[in-house]
């Protein structure tokens, strides 16, 4: 025989366990080239900069649909 639960668990119970299981927002900081919204220790996806240096190179038709 395996285990078998005596009863049902609760609602209240099983809330309590999913609790921490949601989506988050991500964390948003500017640019400081552009100002364009970017994620923190990412690459600037407007401008194509991190930490001052250009690591992206970003077409220019990319940029002026923008």
């Amino acid at each position: 025989m395996g285990a078998v639960p005596k009863r049902k668990v609760s609602r209240h119970r099983a809330g309590n366990r999913h609790r921490h299981q949601f989506l988050t927002a991500p964390h948003l900081v500017t640019c400081p080239q552009c100002g364009a919204l970017m994620r923190a220790h990412h690459a600037c996806k407007a401008c194509g900069t991190y930490k001052g240096r250009q690591v992206i190179k970003i077409d220019d038709e990319r940029t002026e649909a923008r």
